[in-house]
């Protein structure tokens, strides 16, 4: 009779040991053997009429292994389906017991598993927890930057005689030189296109006036500024810090002159900005667009408030782990074989992301967060309205839900909704059981945390 033994072998890691006699294969072992003799086609024999004698010194040997190894697994998954023990991914083979098997001598046998123990953990008290809100406030300038951003990106590229404005946009060609204008070999040559403006003031004053053909020659370090003078070094193929790029000399000619002539401010722009939203004068559009600013950066503000708590959550819940049967599985789990240095490179990454899993399966499971049917769908439904809502394809979206329902067909599409949905319920639940201090920031200030820190 089939038994499972189970012993601990480590922290959080035990073995099970599946026994079986050679009447839990036998029966199993002779019925393959008959099958086979009725199915298999072999030269001299008709088929169905092979001997089984045949079929036995032929494919026994396999057959055998096959059929003791079904009955192992079979009283393994029953005992993991009857205990339910909380265990990682499946058993891995402590050994190779196939030097058991022998056809010939059939005989009691057992193989051991290891299995990887899931750790109790108490999800520390979010109330405790110290966060800060950074809120930021919304300018009079931010509202301009947005506007003039609207005005170029709607605008018309007109061509002037000559440059004579901060934000004439130049197409240029740089050779690289010596200091006397001279081109070296091997050096670099490229067009590019830039603006007046990201020059110094001193080169824009020098500029003024130049003409398509006309040329200079320049040193870089004197002629863009922080971080216009790395965004140029890496467009040449340099590297940002790279010092000894930057007092390289180049020829720039001027090719062409160009100035985007920005949009009017008045109705037509206004509803292809805000299309059906009845926007009549500048004053509505700033109201309109610093509403907007202010929801997009609430969002960022929360956003990152968000990983505060994922912080939080992570560094002060305790939990252990089977070190070494996570790296063995490491190994041997995925598509391709991992070496013990690739595994323990791995773990600190991969234990970590497992720790959160642990910690947002429980959080859900315990709080009962869900997503239905009608949540994924209205999710769906606004991202394809948004998305076709860009594409200005007009107000007929009868078509709208037939297209939903192919989404919803698709495992992988609901799949990722769900995902994203189900991890916003829980974070949105987190963070109202906390009691975060509002601080007021720049924009710039959110924006180097968030890149700072992202998940």
């Amino acid at each position: 009779m089939a038994t499972v033994e189970r012993a601990n072998i480590g922290l959080l890691n035990d073995k099970l040991t599946v026994k079986i006699s050679k009447e839990d294969y036998l029966p199993s072992f002779d019925k393959k053997l008959k099958e086979y003799s009725k199915t298999a086609n072999i030269p001299g024999f008709r088929k169905g009429m092979v001997p089984v004698g045949m079929i036995r010194k032929m494919y026994g040997p396999s057959i055998f292994n096959d059929e003791v190894i079904r009955a192992v697994e079979k009283q393994l998954f029953t005992y993991l389906n009857d205990e339910k023990p909380e265990i990682f991914a499946q058993p891995l083979p402590l050994e190779n017991a196939s030097s058991q098997l022998d056809m010939n001598n059939p005989s009691d046998v057992h193989f051991d598993f290891e299995i990887g123990l899931k750790p109790a953990f108490e999800i520390p008290a979010l109330d405790k927890a110290k966060l800060t809100l950074h809120k930021v406030t919304v300018t009079d300038d931010m509202v301009n930057e947005e506007i003039n951003r609207m005005q170029i990106k709607g605008g018309k590229m007109t061509e002037p005689e000559s440059i004579d404005n901060p934000e004439n946009v130049l197409n240029v060609s740089f050779v690289e030189t010596d200091k006397d204008g001279n081109a070296v070999e091997g050096g670099i040559s490229k067009d590019n296109s830039v603006l007046l403006k990201y020059f110094t003031p001193a080169m824009q004053k020098q500029l003024m006036g130049k003409k398509a053909g006309d040329s200079f020659v320049f040193q870089l370090s004197k002629t863009f500024e922080r971080d216009k003078l790395e965004m140029m070094l890496q467009d040449l193929g340099f590297e940002k810090d790279d010092k000894t790029a930057a007092d390289k000399y180049f020829k720039l000619t001027v090719t062409k002159v160009g100035l985007i002539e920005k949009r009017e401010l008045n109705e037509e722009f206004f509803n292809e900005v805000y299309p059906g939203k009845g926007i009549k004068t500048e004053a509505e559009l700033r109201n309109a667009l610093k509403e907007e600013i202010e929801k997009y950066w609430e969002a960022q503000s929360r956003n990152q408030l968000h990983d505060q708590l994922y912080h939080f959550l992570i560094d002060e819940t305790n939990m252990q782990f089977p070190e070494s049967f996570l790296k063995r599985w490491l190994q041997t789990g995925g598509e391709k074989p991992k070496t013990s240095e690739q595994a323990e490179a791995e773990f600190p990454a991969f234990s970590n992301q497992l720790k959160w899993t642990l910690i947002s399966d429980k959080l859900i499971t315990d709080n009962k967060l869900e997503v239905n049917e009608a949540e994924l769908r209205n999710h769906m439904r606004e991202e394809v309205a948004r998305y076709f809502g860009q594409m200005n394809m007009g107000e007929d979206m009868s078509w709208l839900e037939s297209y939903i329902d192919r989404m919803m067909k698709d495992e992988k599409q609901v799949d990722a909704t769900y995902r994203r949905l189900i991890t916003e319920k829980l974070f949105n639940w987190a963070e109202s059981q906390t009691k975060p201090k509002e601080k007021k920031v720049s924009a710039e200030e959110l924006v180097a945390m968030q890149h700072n820190h992202h998940h």
